[in-house]
Order: C-alpha cells, then sequence, then structure tokens
C-alpha cells in the first residue's frame, strides 16, 4: 500500500474519529435539564435526584415547601400525585419515575404533559427498601385527554 493512499485512509479514520466525537458532545449537551420540585427534608426525593444524576441527566433540585401548588400550576392531576414534581423539556414528571422511562419519553417526543407513577411504591426509584422486594407498578401518561399506561416495572 502507497504511502498516499495511508495517508488517505488515517485521514478518513481521524475525520470518523473527530465527527463521533462532536456529535457525541451535541448529543449530551441536547439533553434537558431536570428541574426538580421537592421538600428540603424529603429523603426519597434525595434519593431519587441521585438517581437521576447516576443515570446521566444533569438536576436542578429547589426546594419548596407549597408543593400542591407547583404540582397545580404545573397540571399534575390530583390522583397521580406523590411527593416530588420535575420538570425536563416540556414535560412535567410526577414521583419516582425511573430514568429510563424519562429517557423514552424524551426520545419518542411524546405529545402528553407527561408521566406520573403516584404514590411512593417500594422500589421504584428513590424507595428501595434492602430486603424488601419492589413492588409492581405502572408509569402513567397524563395529558388534557386522560391517562394511559406509558411503562411498566
Amino acid at each position: 500500500m502507497s504511502t498516499n493512499v495511508k495517508r488517505f485512509l488515517v485521514g478518513i479514520l481521524g475525520g470518523a474519529l473527530l465527527t463521533s466525537l462532536v456529535l457525541l458532545v451535541v448529543e449530551m449537551q441536547a439533553q434537558p435539564v431536570v428541574t426538580v420540585y421537592k421538600s428540603e427534608t424529603c429523603g426519597c426525593c434525595n434519593d431519587w435526584v441521585d438517581h437521576l444524576k447516576e443515570a446521566g441527566f444533569e438536576v436542578t433540585a429547589m426546594n419548596r415547601d407549597d408543593m400542591n401548588s407547583v404540582k397545580s400550576q404545573l397540571g399534575v392531576p390530583v390522583q397521580l400525585a406523590s411527593c416530588h414534581t420535575a420538570v425536563v423539556g416540556k414535560y412535567v414528571v410526577e414521583g419516582h419515575v425511573p430514568a429510563a422511562s424519562i429517557r423514552r419519553l424524551l426520545d419518542e417526543d411524546a405529545n402528553i404533559r407527561g408521566i406520573a407513577v403516584p404514590g411512593m411504591p417500594t422500589g421504584s426509584p428513590g424507595m428501595e427498601v434492602p430486603g424488601r422486594p419492589a413492588d409492581r407498578y405502572d408509569v402513567i401518561a397524563f395529558s388534557t385527554e386522560g391517562t394511559a399506561v406509558f411503562d411498566r416495572y
């Protein structure tokens, strides 16, 4: 193989590597920040924030004393309420929703208001109890048109 062909191939491979790195950086920057509204003293809320960070999300936690008004302003249906409420991009995320469901929501760009895990199911992110099996639970999609199961765990 001639020197010119080798240089050409090295140039193509180098360019492909550089392009891949640029695309990876752009994708990482494109992921929206998750803003979590929670009580300052709630341990499970703090554990859920940690779950999101461990999954690669950038999280801003806002301690609030008026969580019912936050939920109301963001359009969370009362029957889907949990202890914390988050906003990510154009969506509301209520309760102990797994990071995988949030990623799916963002990837699919669903035409809904948000997703929720009502209550505080044991074994959901932030609600793990050592030695106790996880409850089965649903992630519920909600919009002005109603609700539907989005994911099952």
